[in-house]
């Protein structure tokens, strides 16, 4: 993650106590969602830097449907807030309006919280229109002091955004995870490794690459081999050993 600066570091270590007491007595007394709306602004100011007058709007409306709040960076909308009361459980089904906003105005990060939990989301502009999460955190539980807690709020921190700390983190997520880590591993240069070690194991045993990949549903968890996202990062992995290869090739000649 992108390191925040000092100001940004120094804010988030007065406000963010100061919030966990409101947030803690407001989830006592479960207060309503407009309660919690008014919360959520105080935050966005307080801890995430955004002026409340200038750079945070409230019912956002096009083609009929509305979000809750709104975030702008040089006075373009970054990002879509819907908010639900304090003490509701957050459900993918509480994103619809603000995605049908973004996906219609062409914003594309999408963020559902009840105060406490706040999860980000990525609006995917495919057919049918699809979003994916992509940080989720819980207010209770972050420390201002904590340099991994620190770079988390920066995402959503105005500076964060006008850097496009969002972006290069997403960017860093999509490249490095589990999905791509076990398509790397499922690639024919990874099967070649392993039947070389283990050769070097047992000089005498004979096996082949398919034997090797078909033993890896007991290696890696099933869905780093079978889903959807499994699927996209061999993909990704593919055409990255194509691009090599095709680099490789032209420097040869």
């Amino acid at each position: 993650m992108v390191k925040p600066p000092k100001r940004v570091t120094d804010r988030l270590r007065a406000a963010v106590p100061r919030f966990h007491k409101i947030l803690t007595d407001a989830r006592n007394r479960d207060v309503n969602e407009s309660d919690t709306v008014t919360i959520v602004v105080d935050l966005l100011a307080d801890v995430f830097g955004f002026d409340k007058y200038a750079e945070i709007t409230s019912e956002q409306a096009i083609r009929g449907t509305f979000c809750d709040l709104a975030v702008k960076v040089d006075d373009q909308v970054r990002v879509l807030i819907e908010v639900k009361a304090i003490g509701l459980d957050l459900k993918e089904s509480h994103l619809r309006q603000a995605v049908n906003y973004g996906a219609n105005h062409g914003i594309p990060w999408v963020v559902l919280t009840n105060g406490t939990r706040w999860e980000i989301h990525r609006i995917l502009f495919e057919r049918p229109i699809a979003h994916e999460a992509v940080c989720a955190f819980d207010m209770l539980d972050v420390s201002g002091r904590r340099a991994s807690d620190q770079a988390t709020l920066y995402l959503l921190c105005r500076e964060g955004l006008a850097k496009s700390a969002i972006e290069q983190f997403h960017q860093h997520a999509q490249s490095v995870n589990r999905f791509v880590i076990g398509a790397i591993l499922r690639s024919e240069p990874s099967l070649k490794l392993v039947r070389r070690e283990l050769k070097r194991v047992d000089p005498a045993a004979k096996t082949n690459l398919e034997e090797i990949e078909a033993l890896l549903p007991d290696v890696l968890r099933r869905d780093v081999i079978d889903s959807k996202e499994a699927t996209a990062a061999q993909r990704r992995v593919k055409r990255a050993a194509k691009r090599a290869t095709k680099a490789k090739s032209s420097a040869a000649e």
